[in-house]
């Protein structure tokens, strides 16, 4: 009597279709909630990572920012970085006394000395021994705004070039002078803004010959390509200097030091 019953039930096991290996799971009894919440945040966490380590990869792989080239960059961008990289090429190109190497390598301590005759030490401390040595009230008024004006010219050169911090065309380090008159970065080109102005407030306030004034105005222009030449600065370097000591020189027309006013400061003296 149970043979025919187990039979039966065999029968019934083979025909019932979630008995199937493929549908065992069905069969299944369902797992608690707690033990689905921990899954959920076991799958959750394990995607996180993985999310992290492909952002992690994507930025590994991306390459520094000046190394990206901008898509559809602008007219005024081309035009730009075109103006940058022809000055670039050109200030190289002048610079052949840049190294010892250099084409004009040999006549690189001559080119030096060109630029020291700009060197802002060298006209404060003349200018403060002719203020000592002065004896009359137009020498005096004459050097004190010398003197202003020079001191103008180094504070706004070094405020300039901290702001913008443009380095030369040649990895050269500046040299101990430089650091004392804080004409570390490259624009504007110190020495060739006080060489414009030098030159013409001497233009504007001394008597000179024509020979002298010529001479002077080559003197300013020989300082600004010194500078191109030894590779310290490039040509909108110098250029911008020139411009910068030009409206230095209107500046201190402007505010002009009257004689008495030169008489009480030089009283300190």
């Amino acid at each position: 009597m149970s043979q025919p019953i187990q039979r039966r039930s065999r029968n019934r096991d083979k025909n019932n279709v979630l008995a199937r290996p493929e549908f065992m799971s069905l069969n299944q009894p369902m797992a608690a909630p707690q033990e689905g919440r921990n899954s959920n945040r076991r799958q959750s966490a394990q995607n996180g990572n993985s999310f992290e380590g492909a952002r992690e990869r994507r930025q590994s792989q991306q390459l520094p920012e000046e190394d990206c080239m901008q898509l559809n960059p602008s007219f005024k961008g081309i035009a730009w970085n075109s103006l940058l990289a022809i000055d670039l090429c050109m200030s190289k190109r002048l610079g052949v006394c840049a190294h010892s190497a250099s084409s004009w390598g040999s006549c690189r301590s001559m080119v030096q000395l060109i630029g020291i005759t700009s060197h802002g030490l060298s006209w404060i401390g003349g200018t403060l021994f002719c203020l000592w040595k002065s004896n009359t009230n137009a020498g005096q008024e004459v050097l004190m705004n010398l003197l202003l004006a020079l001191m103008l010219d180094i504070l706004t050169v070094a405020g300039v070039q901290k702001l913008i911090k443009r380095r030369g065309p040649y990895e050269l380090t500046p040299g101990i002078l430089d650091y004392l008159l804080l004409d570390v970065y490259a624009f504007p080109a110190g020495h060739a803004s006080r060489a414009i102005m030098v030159s013409k407030f001497f233009l504007n306030h001394l008597v000179l010959a024509i020979p002298l004034r010529i001479l002077l105005v080559l003197w300013a222009f020989c300082a600004g390509l010194s500078r191109i030449m030894i590779g310290r600065h490039h040509i909108s370097d110098v250029l911008g200097g020139f411009l910068i000591g030009y409206l230095q020189f209107n500046f201190v027309e402007i505010i002009w030091l009257s004689s008495n006013t030169c008489q009480m400061l030089s009283s300190f003296w």
